[in-house]
């Protein structure tokens, strides 16, 4: 409960509604439709709002999980350390372990369709090669990495930017979508129950997917400790953030069944969004949802980034990794070593990407990798949270819902889809992902052996920790008091 010693993040850097605009930049609403409604139909095929209602119930449960750990412990590495203090060390290295290297995956997967949607701005023929479009994309890549570099206060005003222009266009085409009289379906309330389905495995398959869409919100938690009054600020903004993408993702859903035939879905892939705007306006509407999934695309690039340093970073200050990774800048309160690494490790990432095939089969690859990782590491969440306050579920219904039954169930949905996909997925999603877990074994033993204060913690219970909970007062720089340091809330 109490802050860490030494040079820390900047603290009370972001207010209320700056976390709100982080949450929803960070599950990036429009770059998620554009990489991932092709995945989905070809998952599921008609069933994709179904998938995404099934899979916000038991998110939502997660959401309440990550909300009431970080009322207890406030800390950048947020699973990491809640999973560490409540189940096993182990348990909570591999958690983090899984964040940072879905993050990682993502910095592919995200740069691709960023540098294909810049190029199809300019010619649409240029978006399919690999080469160009890895290269613009990392161009995109850098420069969110020096944003990054330049503090949560530079990132946060760069959010409001991008995530405030996406979001219009989008409510735009919601709005234009419903007026829109072509139709390729005729709506039916099916798309919303379960059977389109192929089996349990189908609609493991689906939520799986489902889950990637989601996925981001949690950055609120890694900023927990650059956050005024974050044990209320971090969850809050990230039930708000959840509850405004799902209304999204599930009206654009809904209108690409309606508007697109499936031979335009499959023959789209990851310009889908392009397909449907140019159905619903000709000619500028297509280039004007590229523009909102290029803003959408650079602007959860920025988020990932943050959750994946944040993480590091705090890996790094308990020396379950190099402690060099917890090492912060001294002018912009940054941690540079983790963000210089990330790019060291992605810019090798993008050269590999050129060898694996088109724009859509690299992000088709990725986009299943990363759900295995981010099912495993909220799965543990869920858990965590139930056990953190396990002497308070049945002290009201309030606590035994939210604080149990709601988690559990979120928890026990994330961890069968991840079993239950692996026998669904492709051979090269399932090495991806779960090698990239077990990659985690060997550094997590290793500072193990070290004597890591990490693998003896003080164990966390809400209780005692609530009882005993001060205001948070995060390490300050040069003597500033934190009540007086900066804070933006625009």
């Amino acid at each position: 409960m109490r802050p860490h010693p030494g040079r820390g993040l900047q603290p009370n850097v972001l207010g209320t509604f700056d976390t709100i605009v982080m949450a929803v930049a960070g599950s990036a609403p429009a770059y998620s439709l554009a990489a991932t409604t092709a995945v989905l139909f070809g998952a599921v095929g008609l069933a994709g709002p179904a998938a995404l209602l099934y899979c916000a119930i038991p998110m939502l449960g997660i959401v309440l999980a990550y909300s009431r750990l970080g009322r207890i412990d406030v800390n950048a590495g947020a699973g990491y350390s809640w999973v560490g203090r409540t189940l096993h060390p182990f348990l909570g290295f591999l958690s983090g372990w899984a964040l940072v290297i879905a993050a990682t995956l993502f910095m592919v997967a995200g740069s691709l369709p960023a540098g294909a949607m810049t190029l199809a701005l300019f010619d649409p023929g240029l978006a399919d090669n690999t080469a160009l479009s890895t290269t613009v994309g990392a161009g995109w890549f850098l420069i969110m990495l020096l944003v990054v570099l330049g503090g949560a206060r530079l990132t946060v005003r760069a959010q409001l930017l991008m995530t405030g222009v996406e979001l219009l266009i989008l409510l735009a085409f919601v709005l234009a979508a419903v007026l829109h009289r072509g139709t390729a379906h005729a709506f039916e309330w099916s798309w919303l129950g379960f059977g389109h389905f192929d089996g349990a495995g189908g609609f493991a398959s689906g939520a799986l997917i489902a889950a990637f869409y989601y996925w981001g919100w949690d950055v609120t938690s890694n900023l927990s400790e650059e956050t005024r009054d974050s044990r209320r600020t971090a969850g809050l903004a990230a039930l708000i953030g959840v509850g405004v993408v799902f209304l999204l993702f599930e009206a654009f859903t809904i209108a690409v069944n309606i508007i697109l035939t499936s031979g335009q879905i499959e023959a789209n892939g990851a310009g889908v969004l392009s397909a449907l705007g140019h159905e619903i306006w000709p000619g500028t509407g297509g280039k004007l949802l590229v523009a909102a999934v290029l803003l959408s695309t650079v602007a959860t690039l920025e988020t990932t980034l943050i959750q994946v340093t944040r993480s590091l970073f705090a890996m790094g200050r308990d020396h379950t990794l190099p402690a060099a990774l917890g090492t912060v800048h001294r002018r912009w309160n940054t941690p540079w070593v983790a963000i210089a690494v990330v790019g060291a490790v992605a810019s090798l990432m993008f050269v590999a990407s050129t060898t694996l095939g088109s724009v859509a089969d690299v992000l088709s690859a990725a986009v299943s990798a990363i759900g295995l990782q981010i099912a495993f590491y909220y799965g543990l969440a869920g858990i965590a949270a139930v056990v953190a306050y396990r002497s308070m579920l049945l002290s009201s219904v309030r606590n035994f819902v939210l604080g149990g039954a709601w988690p559990l169930l979120g928890s026990a949905f994330m961890l069968w889809a991840f079993f239950e996909s692996l026998t669904e997925l492709s051979t090269a999603s399932v090495t991806i992902g779960l090698g990239g877990l077990a990659a985690g074994i060997a550094p997590m033993l290793w500072y193990w052996h070290k004597g890591s204060a990490y693998y003896t913690p003080a164990k966390l219970d809400a209780q005692r920790a609530l009882a005993a909970a001060e205001p948070y007062v995060p390490t300050t720089r040069g003597g500033r008091r934190a009540d007086e340091a900066l804070a933006t809330d625009f």
